[in-house]
């Protein structure tokens, strides 16, 4: 199976889809695949459904992120039936950041969307997160699998060796955009390991991150520990994509 480059792009809270078209189109040269956030870190955007039909549209295959927040049992299903009629059908369940409006349903969880859209279809693929620590039992019988971002090679190869599973595990990459973005990551990722040195280069070099991401992408690929990355480049796409094509290719 050759390494894939999952890219995930920034949805628009607006309903223009330009943004959108222009990182698809940059992000095309290097991209196996796109993943689109649903209403992610709790601000309302665009449906991924719609984007996802985007991407596929402009000749790309998209998966659709849907989180268990924002939706009760008919709204899970009204989202596959509209996936379907767009020829959608490869999704990322997740639980959903903390919202910054209104409150969070109980409806579903994770485990259940994944039983519900078996029901639906045998066609669909559906992935799951999985963050760095034990993996639940459920979360195997998904499709793939998307390790949570991390900025220690070390962490994420200790996690897959000690997690094996027979289904295309992703590793979590993230553009450290600025010393901003690092303090926004580490109040709503409490988890997450932000090394200082990075953090520190970032703060006087505004290109740091993005050298420091695509470093991890090769080095990710060179360990043949993962079938692929999930990348987030953030506002910095052209960037990342400059120096990966040749790389990659």
């Amino acid at each position: 199976m050759p390494f894939e480059l999952i890219c995930e792009i920034e949805p628009p809270t607006r309903p223009d889809l330009t943004h959108v078209r222009h990182q698809i189109g940059t992000m095309s040269k290097i991209a196996h695949s796109f993943l689109i956030p649903d209403n992610h870190i709790g601000r309302a955007t665009v449906s991924s459904v719609a984007v996802a039909h985007e991407v596929e549209a402009m000749g790309g295959r998209g998966i659709a992120c849907l989180n268990s927040r924002d939706r009760n049992l008919l709204g899970f299903r009204r989202d596959l039936l509209t996936a379907a009629a767009y020829g959608v059908d490869q999704f990322l369940f997740v639980y959903g950041d903390k919202p910054t409006s209104g409150n969070r349903t109980s409806d579903l969880t994770v485990r259940s969307m994944i039983e519900e859209a078996r029901e639906f279809s045998p066609d669909v693929r559906v992935g799951a997160a999985a963050g760095l620590r034990s993996l639940p039992a459920w979360k195997r019988t998904a499709d793939f699998l998307f390790l949570q971002v991390g900025f220690s090679l070390e962490a994420q190869l200790r996690w897959r060796e000690t997690h094996p599973v027979d289904v295309p595990v992703y590793a979590g990459v993230m553009v450290l955009a600025s010393e901003r973005h690092a303090h926004t990551l580490a109040a709503a990722i409490p988890d997450i390991d932000l090394p200082d040195d990075l953090v520190r280069r970032v703060a006087t070099d505004r290109m740091a991150g993005v050298e420091a991401a695509c470093e991890q992408v090769l080095a990710i690929r060179d360990s043949g520990a993962f079938d692929g990355v999930h990348l987030i480049p953030v506002s910095r796409y052209r960037d990342v994509e400059s120096r990966l094509a040749t790389a990659l290719g």
